[in-house]
């Protein structure tokens, strides 16, 4: 299989519970809830995204020949000073890449595996940590897994909804858009209000860090 890959970074994990986290940042290109296209973003299913998956022209992008080429060149970039090795694949989507040989790969390498996904496609198995991060009007098949972050306020998406599935951490994340100005305030009330939800920020947009 061929990979298709924005970026490859290495950096703070910025949000969720793995905030201050050194990772390696594994950025796919392509969405499924967004075509990444300015004039198709209020059309999409999710609309406010703030990153940039289209192509492959980031630093570290490209489309990789298979798996062991893609963790060799992550690997690379973990810098060599002890064995706590992290690496988060993202995107876009990332689930719509990801697959057992680049675990495998990853593994192999010595790495700790995590995923941030929209919940929208079947996570594969031996993933050391699941993110997810529903949409609004998606269809959700992810509903259980380590973390789930978001992004609030949603119109479509009641914070109640998921207190039946199986995650370990709740986390309510601001909408960074200016369709909602307000929305620092609306979340802090909201955990405030429901204890089960903690404050998530976007402390790499904070430190201006990539």
């Amino acid at each position: 299989m061929t990979y298709s890959v924005k970026e490859i970074f290495y950096s703070l994990q910025g949000e969720g519970q793995n905030t201050g986290k050194p990772a390696v940042f594994l950025r796919f290109s392509g969405c499924n809830l967004w075509s990444g296209r300015e004039q198709d973003r209020m059309a999409a299913v999710c609309n406010f995204c703030d990153t940039d998956f289209v192509g492959t022209d980031g630093p570290g992008g490209g489309n990789f020949k298979d798996a062991e080429t893609l963790a060799a060149v992550v690997n690379a970039v973990w810098p060599d000073v002890d064995n706590h090795k992290f690496v988060i694949l993202t995107g876009g989507e990332p689930l719509l890449q990801v697959d057992a040989p680049l675990l495998d790969a990853l593994h192999a390498c010595g790495f700790k595996i995590a995923v941030e996904t929209n919940g929208t496609l079947p996570v594969p198995e031996n993933i050391d940590w699941v993110s997810v991060s529903p949409k609004g009007n998606s269809d959700i098949v992810v509903r259980q897994g380590d973390e789930l972050k978001l992004v609030y306020p949603q119109a479509e998406l009641d914070p109640a909804r998921f207190h039946s599935w199986q995650f370990s951490h709740h986390f309510l994340q601001p909408l960074d858009s200016d369709l909602e100005p307000d929305a620092v305030r609306k979340t802090v009330d909201y955990c405030l209000r429901h204890p089960r939800w903690r404050l998530s920020l976007q402390t790499h947009k904070i430190l201006q860090i990539p």
